[in-house]
Order: C-alpha cells, then structure tokens, then sequence
C-alpha cells in the first residue's frame, strides 16, 4: 500500500515513503532529484518490537558513502523521534565495504560478527542507540572508530624459578600441553596486572613483577587467533611454595617444577621454542615467535 506519511528531508536528500505497515516503513531516497536507493525499517518481533528495530537499506554506486550515510541517518532518527524505538542495528556483508563505510559515517558501531555458512561472507552487526552521543560529537567520532578498529588478543605469562633453576609450568585441565603460569588480559586491565591477578585466582598466590623477559608475538595456531604475549620475570622461590598454592581445579590440575628436557617432553610447542631461546641467551625487548605446525587430533 502507499503511505501518505510525510516525506523525510535533510536539505537536498529526501526520504519518500514508498509503503508502510505496523511493522514495517520504507522510503525511497531520492537526492538531487534522482533516487538514489532504498531504506527499510522493519520492526522486532514481539515485545522487543516496541523499542527495538533493524534497517537495511540498498544504494546505487554513484552517490558515495557519504550520500548514503546522510540517509541512514535521517532513518535512524526517524526510529527514534517517531517510532520510539531505543536502538537501531543492522546487519552488513562483510565484503560490503561501501555499506559498511557508510553504516559508520550514520553512526552504527561495530559490535560483532554473525557467522554465515560455507563460502558465503559473514555479516557485520551494527548498532546505535538512543543515548549514544552525537555523530559528529568527539566523542561520538571516537567511539565509533574504536568499534571497529582491529582487536588484539593480549596475553600475561610469568617466569617464575626454584632455587634449583627449575621453571613452573601448569598442567591444564583443557589442553595435554603443559604451559608458563598466566592467562589472558581483560580489557583495560595491564599486561602485568592482568599476570598477577591470573595467578591469585589460578595459584592462590601473590606474585611481584620484577621485569619484561620479553613481548612475544604469537601467529595464528591450532584455530586460535595470534596473540601479543608479554611474559614477565617473577624472580626466584624456595621449592616447597607450591605446597601453599591454592589450584583452581577447573583449570588447573597441577603445578611442577621442570628442567629444559620436561619441558620439551611436556610444554606446548610456543613454550619450548621460548624457553630454549631464553636458554640461549637474553631475548629482545620484541620477538617473533615462528608458526608451529597444528597438532595431530588422536583420531586422525
């Protein structure tokens, strides 16, 4: 049916309602006198529907991501001011980079990626809410490009050795490998005191940080994603404080003090080829770590 709704406008941009239903409202973009593309805001179903909503949109290559972010824009302040939803988010094909661009520019955050099956490209989630501030806001500039830069996975590690020489290592309870106290940092959280709170929950006990052995960078293995690993030198201890750890047995099974040939016989491969380096000699402040081979599954 033809919606008699009033046309959507922002100086020579306009959005003509083309049709519309409880559920449903779509505009034709028209700029310059041309249409350009469409823009569909489609309800959620049930009772999230009355707050919550998602758009999609379809555009012609000729007017650009800025074009087209002024349309998303007007959308998306039409949720908000007239149909009174709360958040706005849509779903872009990751091989879009036109959409995405543009989806940005509006003010939609990256907050995720939904899977697709087989070859087909993922979909980028995207998402703005009411109380987000203003596009064009600092803040609002620096929350959207922080949604979407790039993540990196940071991970504290700690050297810690007996009066023998011997290096802790932690038998896993969800790898065979055994592996250099620690675990990974939280967001906004040190690498260093990420470290020292990873062995009070993991060890029950209290560690001091008495230096950077080195920032080690670990590519892709084994379906995990690459990874900046900070290992730092937790000093020397009398053998028997193992005796005090308290273990958190869903991760950890057991602690032991070992020698270079355990730890070859025993550790993950990224941890025998560090500790047989630093056996070498001192490492750099950064290294590389060279790509393991994936390990063999028992089943073939």
């Amino acid at each position: 049916m033809t919606d008699t709704s009033p046309a959507l406008r922002d100086d020579d941009l306009v959005l003509e309602p083309t049709s519309g239903t409880d559920d449903l409202d779509g505009f034709a973009v028209v700029y310059g006198g041309e249409r350009i593309g469409t823009v569909a805001l489609q309800r959620a179903p049930g009772k999230a529907g009355r707050h919550t909503g998602s758009m999609r949109w379809n555009f012609a290559s000729g007017p650009g991501a800025m074009v087209a972010s002024r349309a998303l824009r007007v959308a998306v302040e039409h949720a908000f001011t007239e149909l009174g939803w709360t958040r706005v988010e849509a779903r872009v094909s990751s091989d879009d980079p036109l959409a995405l661009r543009a989806a940005s520019i509006a003010g939609l955050r990256r907050e995720g990626v939904a899977r697709t099956p087989g070859d087909a490209p993922d979909h980028i989630l995207l998402g703005r809410v009411i109380d987000d501030p203003p596009v064009f806001s600092r803040e609002g500039f620096v929350s959207i490009l922080n949604a979407g830069l790039p993540r990196k996975r940071v991970i504290g590690q700690g050297l810690l050795r007996d009066t023998a020489g011997r290096i802790l290592l932690c038998e896993l309870t969800y790898k065979r490998e055994w592996d250099l106290p620690g675990g990974v940092v939280e967001v906004g959280e040190s690498p260093a005191l990420g470290l020292v709170r990873e062995l009070q929950e993991e060890l029950g006990v209290t560690v001091t940080i008495e230096g950077l052995v080195t920032m080690n960078w670990l590519p892709p293995w084994s379906h995990w994603d690459d990874a900046c690993l900070f290992v730092f030198d937790l000093g020397v201890v009398e053998p028997d404080m193992v005796e005090q750890m308290a273990l958190q047995r869903t991760e950890i099974k057991a602690v032991h003090w070992c020698d270079l040939d355990t730890v070859r016989e025993r550790a993950t491969l990224a941890t025998i080829e560090l500790l047989e380096a630093l056996e070498a000699g001192p490492l750099p402040a950064y290294r590389e770590a060279p790509r393991q081979p994936d390990p063999v599954r028992e089943d073939g």
